[in-house]
């Protein structure tokens, strides 16, 4: 029993400065070219440089506007970590396969794992859907192969539910505690529970980074618990199913 580590990549850029915010913002809505001046998906890199020093792996879900860049990938490849859909526009299943393939095309094989971007709260983007529908996504994943959903609710007691060859986990527990009710679940609920079962822990790059004490929070946890690749994903890492 382990930590499952789930990082969605919302932001290319951050959001810290003005100049990063509005690439980040661009980027999403429009269409920008990979800057490394700006310092692409530096929040990222950290984040994978603490978990490739204490030998923990995620599982990385990436949006159209913040696939993986050389760096990363190399990141990804040394800690051993998973790709995955980060679902943007979500309001069909032709929407849904078209997001899926177009992520499996740049990496050059296929995937096994996706998660949703938003709650349903409020639309984050151009392309962007912004209602929150699992029960949607299901079939859908199936029909499409892929065999772990991560889900967005905010009670890291539900656990897992496995049906037509997909594991979907409902819930998480959200790193940064504005989606956490850390009264319930405070930091060291996740440290005694993940050392008893597999629990997934939510957490956003530039959010993490730039706050000390959520920092100092995930290096904790990194360094206390054992993190898990569940093991459908780890077969595909190792055969890496090219596309087409």
């Amino acid at each position: 029993m382990a930590l499952i580590v789930r990082i969605d990549v919302d932001r290319p850029y951050g959001k810290q400065g003005w100049a990063r915010h509005v690439a980040s913002r661009v980027s999403s809505d429009y269409y920008l070219p990979r800057m490394e001046w700006l310092r692409y998906l530096s929040e990222l890199k950290t984040i994978l440089g603490i978990l490739n020093a204490n030998g923990r792996s995620a599982y990385v879900f990436f949006r159209k506007c913040s696939y993986p860049s050389a760096e990363v990938r190399e990141l990804m490849a040394a800690g051993k970590h998973q790709f995955g859909l980060h679902l943007e526009n979500s309001r069909s299943e032709e929407m849904f396969r078209e997001e899926l393939e177009a992520l499996e095309r740049e990496l050059g094989f296929r995937v096994t794992a996706f998660s949703k971007h938003g709650s349903g709260r409020r639309r984050w983007g151009r392309y962007h859907f912004a209602p929150y529908e699992p029960e949607r996504y299901l079939p859908w994943a199936r029909q499409a192969g892929l065999k772990f959903f991560f889900g967005n609710q905010e009670d890291p007691r539900l656990g897992p539910v496995e049906g037509g060859g997909l594991v979907y986990f409902p819930s998480a527990f959200w790193l940064e505690p504005q989606w956490r009710d850390t009264t319930k679940f405070p930091i060291n609920w996740l440290l005694r529970e993940a050392a008893e079962r597999d629990v997934v822990m939510l957490l956003h790059a530039d959010n993490v980074t730039s706050n000390p004490e959520i920092l100092r929070e995930f290096r904790m946890v990194v360094e206390r618990l054992e993190s898990v690749i569940l093991p459908v994903a780890a077969e595909a890492a190792a055969g890496m199913t090219a596309v087409g």
